[in-house]
């Protein structure tokens, strides 16, 4: 008996049905299938309100939103900046904008996180409802001067100037000023000392001119390694619902004053040079205390 080959003519089927099913041709889980792009769910648009600039009627129903930071694999693996991309989401994880920088490759690689920006804000049918833009400033050769300080002016509708976030000196922690059209002081949020909590969230008051009154709170949340290794920010935003609307878009956009804070970098990085030189000084202490110990024991020995 010989051996079958495709040279060799053969009675003998490649396949023989003994139960009368079809063969299995497909393993489950080897071959998936095409992977759906998952709907985004939008919130129900609101009538238009009077006194209420286009747009903002959502966040007249909301006393909390979530802001989300796309992750860049591009920027992780290159170190390649791209133009940031935010998700605006209700507690229902509904979609209330979409948020998208402007800003030319060389501008954003050049000058990194000091770069001027431009961030546009859509809603559900693409609409512009809100531009937000920082001019550029040079903080590194004075940064203690008020003319370098970071501001962020929005414009809702886009070209209408509704009121700035403005950056204030402080060398132990990051304090903004929110101000009216006319550059008038209303609201100030103060930052902890570092504004990238090492494990825990990084918590931004927003409070009265006095500080008494508290008004609502930027957070910003820990995502752990994701936090330290690329530009994944998440904010929680909370204020009350009741307050102006104005109000509650300033307190918006300032928290892209913090997720770009150019110079608050600077203070972290001499908060980290400081404590570096506590810890070294007083292990210099330390340590000629013990030997101070050390020789007065050998004195009174001999």
């Amino acid at each position: 008996m010989g051996y079958y080959s495709p040279q060799q003519p053969s009675t003998y089927p490649l396949y023989q049905s003994t139960s009368g099913t079809r063969p299995i041709q497909y393993q489950p889980g080897k071959y998936p299938g095409t992977i759906q792009p998952v709907p985004i769910t939008w919130m129900p648009g609101p009538t238009p309100m009077a006194n209420c600039p286009p747009g903002l009627e959502y966040l007249t129903q909301l006393d909390n939103i979530h802001v989300l930071q796309h992750f860049e694999p591009l920027e992780l693996m290159t170190h390649f900046e791209t133009n940031n991309r935010y998700d605006v989401k209700n507690n229902s994880d509904q979609m209330v904008y979409l948020v998208n920088e402007d800003t030319d490759d060389f501008t954003r690689n050049a000058y990194r996180t000091l770069r001027p920006f431009v961030l546009r804000v859509t809603d559900c049918v693409g609409r512009e409802i809100m531009t937000m833009q920082r001019p550029f400033r040079c903080t590194c050769c004075c940064f203690c001067c008020p003319s370098a300080r970071q501001e962020l002016e929005v414009q809702c509708p886009p070209g209408s100037t509704i009121g700035f976030v403005a950056e204030h000196w402080n060398l132990c922690r990051a304090v903004y000023s929110i101000q009216n059209e006319k550059k008038e002081n209303v609201l100030r949020v103060r930052g902890p000392c570092s504004t990238y909590g090492c494990g825990s969230d990084s918590v931004f008051e927003v409070k009265s001119l006095d500080g008494v009154s508290h008004i609502g709170s930027i957070i910003r949340k820990w995502n752990g390694l994701m936090s330290t290794m690329a530009d994944a920010d998440h904010f929680d935003i909370h204020f009350p619902l009741d307050l102006d609307v104005k109000m509650k878009a300033m307190i918006f956009g300032a928290c892209f004053l913090i997720s770009l804070p150019g110079e608050t970098q600077f203070q972290d990085a001499l908060l980290l040079d400081l404590y570096c030189f506590l810890i070294i000084f007083l292990n210099v202490m330390l340590h000629d205390g013990v030997e101070d110990v050390h020789g007065g024991l050998s004195v009174t020995a001999e």
